[in-house]
């Protein structure tokens, strides 16, 4: 059998999301989100599913931490809810909101796990939306006084952050075609808020830096392996096209003031609604790349396509997990090697898991072999990476429970851990004592 085996130093963890498993959505102060609003909103999320209580972290933190523990794991990925600390966006700070996240952060550490903190997965305070959301200018100061004044609190005992969760979703998915919150299919105003993200991307990054307790800081970005549907040129150019749009069009701006050649006939800044100055702005190089990767993409030339010229080709007789996605884990070692050699950063896997609904059998036994073989295999590609020298530093399965997923709410289940959402008990399931065998060993046979 095969060892696969880890740096001595490498980082073992799990990661969530303050929507989709804190619940409390209207306690303490805290203000309403685009996702309480469209996840309120009929029609728009599976069943009419809301994260109204979701994993009931907010109330159950201790619990999770002993269940982290329980797992081996060295570190959590969490992420901090803008309205609850800011339920305006703005203006007063609201205690008890910045009060949970302190206490989380004491609970880790008091259990010898270290702290990840992102400071915007999705949850963008309704208020803001109202003013036009991602697609005002004002919302990237907004973001950037709160990245200051979240770090200037919690950073004391917190020195590794990420500012964003997967950029290219929320924008795209959020404002392009409407799958998430807020909901709006608007082509050109997409367009402007995914620069107007990395304008605040930017200037949060040197607000963070400014407070003085950030050691190391980056972006989680939503990454896919880009493989063209033949050998022909076009179909190549148009994979190549589709790789800088989904997996550079954030990290090329922060790192080196410029976005890459997605479009066919360039890009056009004044589309985006670039301003003079602007990419002096973007432009905030980090410590480290986070890379959220589960599948890929097949993508053909397409002459008809204007924008990136390329659409995704069929693959058919192919393993897919239960949300409908190839699994390929070759993807993850490719991308990892092509973001390492062109950028010589240390790199993160921040995010990397599969659904599959296994329950709880007569014994209360989930016995998801299906997560496991994924898994190994992902994993395996990881540690691929690592021996042809790429320098990854940790890796973080997505995602510690079963929780809200987005528009198809409860329906889908990515946790290492079951929850009954009725109940709310917890129960590991055979991939998270297997996962906790890795992190003891280091590595693991297959």
């Amino acid at each position: 059998m095969p060892k696969v085996t880890f740096p001595e130093s490498f980082t073992w963890g799990c990661a969530t999301a303050s929507y989709q498993v804190e619940g409390a959505w209207d306690e303490d102060g805290k203000g309403e989100s685009i996702w309480d609003r469209f996840s309120h909103t009929p029609d728009k999320v599976r069943d009419g599913d809301t994260g109204d209580i979701a994993c009931d972290h907010y109330h159950r933190y201790k619990d999770d931490v002993a269940l982290m523990t329980e797992l081996g794991l060295d570190s959590y990925r969490f992420s901090i809810s803008w309205p609850r600390c800011f339920p305006d966006g703005k203006s007063k700070l609201n205690p008890p909101g910045i009060d949970f996240y302190s206490k989380l952060i004491d609970e880790l550490l008091e259990a010898g796990v270290t702290p990840f903190p992102t400071l915007y997965h999705w949850d963008l305070p309704q208020a803001l939306q109202d003013g036009g959301g991602w697609a005002n200018r004002d919302t990237a100061k907004r973001f950037e006084e709160y990245a200051f004044n979240v770090v200037d609190k919690l950073g004391d005992r917190v020195k590794r952050w990420l500012i964003f969760n997967e950029p290219w979703v929320f924008t795209v998915m959020g404002y392009l075609n409407g799958h998430h919150a807020p909901g709006i299919r608007d082509a050109s105003m997409a367009m402007r808020t995914t620069h107007i993200v990395n304008l605040a991307q930017g200037m949060a990054a040197r607000a963070m830096r400014e407070t003085g307790n950030v050691e190391e800081l980056g972006s989680a970005f939503s990454m896919t392996g880009a493989y063209p549907a033949s050998s022909g040129e076009d179909d190549r150019a148009a994979a190549e096209r589709r790789f800088a749009f989904n997996n550079l069009w954030f990290l090329e701006t922060v790192q080196n003031g410029r976005y890459p050649d997605a479009y066919v006939g360039g890009t056009d800044l004044a589309r985006l609604g670039v301003e003079p100055d602007d990419m002096q702005l973007i432009k905030a190089p980090l410590d480290f790349i986070g890379i959220n990767l589960y599948t890929r993409s097949v993508v053909a030339h397409d002459p008809q396509e204007p924008n990136l010229g390329g659409r995704d080709a069929p693959v058919d007789g192919v393993e897919r997990t239960e949300f409908g996605w190839e699994v390929y884990p070759e993807a993850l070692h490719d991308v990892i090697l092509r973001i390492w050699n062109d950028y010589k950063l240390p790199i993160y896997i921040t995010e990397n898991g599969c659904s599959y609904s296994d329950a709880p059998d007569e014994r209360g036994v989930v016995d998801d072999q299906r997560r496991i073989s994924f898994l190994q295999r992902y994993i395996a590609q990881v540690a691929r990476a690592i021996d042809e020298g790429a320098d990854v530093r940790g890796y973080y399965l997505w995602s510690l429970m079963d929780n809200f997923e987005w528009a198809f709410g409860y329906s889908q289940r990515f946790g290492i851990t079951h929850v009954d959402f009725e109940t709310q008990e917890r129960t590991i399931k055979q991939s998270g004592y297997w996962y906790r065998d890795v992190i003891t060993e280091n590595g693991f046979s297959y």
